[in-house]
Order: structure tokens, then sequence, then C-alpha cells
């Protein structure tokens, strides 16, 4: 697992495929690691002559952490006050980049899922010239007239959880709950799967506070519709009709932005990657990579 040192932070990253293929670039979500993106889903794309690239972004995983700056002050960010914040979303797309630099990568496909989506919107509208194409996944345009997240799933985000280094079975329960409550409701809920995912990160690197400075950075970072606007490599948004943080009007509302986007809508998925929509996904970024649009729907 090599360590590489880009902007400024030191980002834990791995690979699957021969060096020499066609590099795809995945970007996780957050407060979650690379790990997210599994191996299975990793393996079936390298699989097809790509160089698939996962890494930990700063404040996950065992990439730098961020735990010094404690946590944003959400009461000031309601009271529509900007908070201070240790970095923004524009920070984490300069280490995505900085990644690929180290890499000796001049271009890639990207690849985001939910706060990952919207890092690489920001690489795809800055750096034009090192975006292949775009794979915005169950993200969002920052749109603010766009439906909330249900209450209950909100409720979640915003509460505390349990610190695992002195209650780790109750911040196992309670990341499950909230696994739980994000799912396709029309899948059988892998409990087992989800708990051995959980337990991995915590052996991994768990950073106190993490997930709300990552919710501080989408926070403050607004409406991207006007760099959405800017974008010119081929775009794809992927997203579930399900999705109880991040509606479909998201997924739709981001497509519309970008001009000739692709809108893949995958009928039941939720605000996760369950396995059995692996192939629809995989199958479209393959598109993406080899040049042809995606069909609408799945």
């Amino acid at each position: 697992m090599p360590i590489i040192q880009a902007n400024g932070v030191e980002l834990a990253s791995d690979s699957f495929g021969e060096a020499d293929a066609t590099p795809v670039l995945l970007i996780a979500g957050l407060g979650t690691q690379r790990i997210r993106w599994t191996a299975p889903f990793c393996q079936d794309l390298a699989a097809r002559r790509l160089r698939v690239i996962r890494f930990d972004n700063r404040d996950s995983g065992q990439s730098t952490s961020f735990s010094h700056a404690g946590t944003p002050d959400f009461a000031a960010m309601m009271a529509g006050r900007k908070p201070l914040i240790p970095y923004t979303l524009e920070d984490m797309a300069a280490d995505a980049l900085g990644l690929l630099e180290a890499l000796d990568i001049e271009r890639a496909h990207v690849v985001g899922r939910s706060m990952g989506g919207m890092i690489a919107q920001i690489m795809a509208s800055s750096h034009p010239e090192r975006v292949l194409s775009l794979t915005s996944i169950m993200a969002s345009s920052g749109n603010p007239r766009l439906p909330a997240p249900e209450p209950d799933v909100m409720a979640m985000m915003m509460g505390p959880s349990p610190d695992p280094r002195v209650d780790e079975a109750g911040y196992v329960a309670h990341c499950l709950r909230f696994a739980r409550q994000i799912a396709a409701p029309c899948l059988p809920f892998d409990e087992p799967g989800q708990c051995a995912l959980i337990l991995e990160e915590l052996r991994c690197g768990w950073h106190p506070g993490a997930a709300a400075r990552q919710m501080a950075a989408i926070a403050t970072d607004g409406d991207r519709r006007e760099r959405l606007a800017e974008i010119t490599a081929p775009s794809l948004v992927i997203h579930g009709t399900a999705d109880p943080l991040f509606p479909l009007p998201h997924g739709e509302d981001t497509a519309a932005a970008i001009p000739g986007a692709c809108l893949l809508a995958i009928k039941g998925m939720g605000h996760d990657l369950a396995r059995p929509f692996h192939a629809a996904i995989t199958d479209a970024i393959i598109q993406m990579v080899q040049g042809t649009k995606p069909v609408r729907g799945s």
C-alpha cells in the first residue's frame, strides 16, 4: 500500500491492473475509505484492460489526518455564517490531481461517488486537460433548491456517534444503522458484508471528526452549476431512484447542468453500491472509457 506525497498531504493508494493500461481514478465518498470501492468492483474494471487506482481522501483511512482541527461550528453554518474549515473540496480535488501527477499519469478517466462525485466534478471543470471522462455517481450539483435528504438519514448524519476507541461495538452498530438507512430498499441488507467493511476501515485508521469536516467542506462549496456548465469532458451521471440522501432530482440536476451529459438512473439503487448493481455501473464506466454513451435508465 503506497503512501504518496501530493498537494502537501500523504495519500494512501493502491491499484488494480497493468501499469500501462488506461487509467481510471476512483474517488471515495464522505467519511469512507478507498476500500468502499471493493476489490471485486475494481477487479471487474481491471479485467477489461484498465488500470484502476483508488485512494483514501485526506482525513480518511491511512491518509493525512486533520483531527487536530476539531469539529466545524455547524451552528454558525445553520445561521448563515461560514465556519472556519481546515480544507475545501477544491483542496481535495487538488489532492487527486497531485496523486495522478505523482503516479506520472497525465490524464485519467475520473469516477467519484457521493462527495467523491463532487470532487470529480471540480476536477473536470477546473482542469479539463487532466480528465478524459467524468462519471459522477450518487452526487449532487449543490443546487440549494433540490430536495433535502430524508429526515432520519440527516439526523443520523448530524448526530453524534460512539467513539470506537471506547465503544467499538456501539460504533459498529451505529454505522450499521446508517448503512441500512441508505441501502437499496429492494435488496436484502448485507449486514455481515457491511460489518466487515466497517471493521476493516477501523483497522486502517479512524479520524475523529473527519466526517463533520468533510461535510462542512461540502456545505461551504455551494452551488456548482456554473462550474458544471464549463465541463467539456464526456460525462455520465449515475444515480439511484431510491437514494434517500440525495434523491434522484440531484442526479437529474447534475446531468442537466453538464453539457452533453448522460444520466443513468438505476432503479431501486440507494446511496450505496450494492453488489447487484455493480455490473450496470462497471459496464457504464467501460462505455465511457470506450467513448460510447450508456443507455438512459436501468
